[in-house]
């Protein structure tokens, strides 16, 4: 029986404890020293939960987790399902100000962070936060820190003692209307968006992604570096636990301690965004590692061209299968199978899931038919439950047959393959994250030196799309490219920092005004 069915109805916290009790032994996490067995997650789950629940976080709250890839994230999600609230995992990098609007916007009532990582003091930056959020009532914290003086901090540990052994009310979940994940992606305007998905959005994803690949309880994951992305989520840890395999964790995504780890580990399916395999083919030259083990690697999360899925294969020995996967579809929307012809493999993003559908449509919202180029929208079980706190947005973001508009251009050839072409959007994906040049452009128009300037995506070969900035200057300015790169890192995210800087005279526009973003990045390359 396919897994989509298997576990159709079930909730998060019914899938890890189906998981928990079926084999408590088996090998969920593991983490340097740390292994952790799926009994021993349910076990802390259950704990953290009546800890939870024993202040007053309840069914509906959203539970925020700011934390690296580290077992304390699992737990806390596996809690927050077992009370029926509502996770919101945020990227531990996101600056102050976008942390603090997420915050806020997602109304969190609690958030679980580590106290120190990245070179941030997680601890003291809340302090400083939640005298000016309301409803963020408690923090938990991942670390060492003697907390006594503050009785709405605690650490993890401690509420995992406290809770152990307690029961709390059970919670009364519809998977298919109840949200269990807000995930933030930035809107067309650089805001943040709230993507809304329901239990089933996001098993239906897991369980027709594990199909897809063929996962079973004898695989070892690896490459899983993101736990707050959706793709962390779904076909990272919610595939495992539907199937049994284990998740192998690291703190950043490093190329070398992936390969390191995939070889120590005996890792057998390698997950991955382009820019992550383009560093490892570069350490294999330098340096191989035995990694006979592996049997697929797995690329999504940016536009990878068909030579470097060639060069995976190759480098690695493995079955390469390219997948596309999107927030606003709980991640895997399409993706190929080890059984598809080798072309397919290579030039396609594969067949949809089961139960998803897919159109192509042209700016009209007309079906196009076989082998046309159009906007690519879809319907299924994986489809949001909508924006947070957006219903016009959500409204937009759908035609008038209820298909989800993905903003991608692609075609469907008349074996049913996707063929991803472009993007109808303007947006630039750079190692996997989605960045929208106006967010970019607004802070650097602030900058008292500049005219006027446009942010385009340039071809490269590691990131997949570098971010560049166009600038013309206010006559007489001087200002360096460098002291432009300072400026955005003091409001911007890490990711969102333009990678190149380019002064010009004038920008190429159209004859409505607009800038010919084709025509600029032809100029500046």
């Amino acid at each position: 029986m396919a897994l989509t069915e298997r576990f159709r109805g079930f909730t998060i916290a019914s899938a890890l404890a189906n998981r928990a009790t079926s084999d408590p032994g088996h090998v969920y996490l593991r983490l340097h020293d740390r292994v952790l067995t799926y009994g021993e997650i349910e076990r802390d789950a259950e704990a953290l939960a009546a800890a939870f629940s024993n202040l007053g976080i309840e069914a509906g709250d959203r539970v925020a987790l700011l934390l690296p890839p580290c077992p304390e994230f699992v737990v806390a999600m596996f809690a927050a399902a077992k009370l029926g609230a509502t996770i919101v995992p945020l990227n531990p990098r996101l600056t102050t100000s976008e942390l603090k609007y997420v915050l806020r916007h997602s109304e969190a009532v609690c958030a679980v962070t580590v106290e120190h990582a990245f070179g941030v003091d997680y601890l003291q930056l809340f302090e400083d936060l939640m005298p000016q959020l309301p409803e963020l009532q408690y923090l938990a914290t991942v670390g060492e820190e003697n907390l006594w003086y503050d009785d709405r901090i605690f650490q993890f540990e401690d509420l995992i003692s406290a809770g152990a052994g307690r029961d709390f009310p059970a919670a009364v979940v519809d998977p298919g209307r109840d949200c269990f994940a807000i995930v933030y992606t930035s809107g067309t305007m650089g805001k943040p968006k709230g993507v809304e998905l329901s239990h089933t959005n996001l098993i239906h994803t897991a369980a027709g992604t594990a199909d897809a690949l063929g996962l079973t309880e004898s695989d070892r994951l690896v490459g899983v570096t993101a736990l707050f992305h959706v793709f962390g989520l779904g076909p990272g840890l919610l595939s495992a636990v539907l199937v049994g395999a284990s998740i192998i964790l690291q703190d950043e995504a490093d190329a070398a301690a992936t390969l390191d780890l995939a070889e120590q580990h005996d890792a057998t399916v390698h997950y991955g965004i382009p820019t992550l395999f383009v560093s490892e083919l570069a350490q294999l030259s330098a340096r191989r590692r035995d990694l006979s083990s592996l049997r697929l690697a797995v690329v999504a999360g940016a536009p990878v061209h068909d030579d470097l899925i060639a060069r995976i294969g190759d480098d690695l020995r493995v079955s390469v299968l390219n997948a596309y996967s999107l927030v606003e579809t709980a991640s895997t929307l399409a993706v190929a199978r080890i059984d598809d012809p080798a072309d397919k493999r290579r030039f396609t993003v594969g067949k949809p899931l089961p139960g998803t559908e897919i159109r192509i449509v042209e700016s009209s919202g007309e079906e196009l038919p076989v082998e046309s180029v159009g906007e690519i929208a879809v319907k299924g079980p994986g489809v949001m439950l909508g924006y947070y706190r957006q219903p016009k947005e959500t409204a937009n973001a759908h035609d008038e047959k209820g298909y989800f508009l993905t903003g991608d251009l692609g075609l469907l050839d008349e074996e049913g393959y996707l063929h991803l072409v472009g993007r109808r959007k303007t947006v630039i994906i750079r190692s996997g994250f989605n960045v929208y040049p106006r967010e970019v452009e607004t802070r650097i128009e602030s900058h008292p030196a500049v005219q006027e300037v446009a942010v385009i995506g340039m071809a490269d070969a590691l990131l997949g799309e570098a971010i560049c900035a166009c600038i013309v200057l206010v006559e007489g300015a001087i200002v360096t490219g460098h002291e432009i790169v300072d400026w955005c890192r003091e409001t911007l995210a890490e990711d969102k920092v333009p990678d190149l800087v380019r002064f010009l005279d004038r920008l190429p526009r159209t004859d409505t005004g607009k800038v010919r973003r084709v025509e600029l990045s032809r100029v500046v390359q």
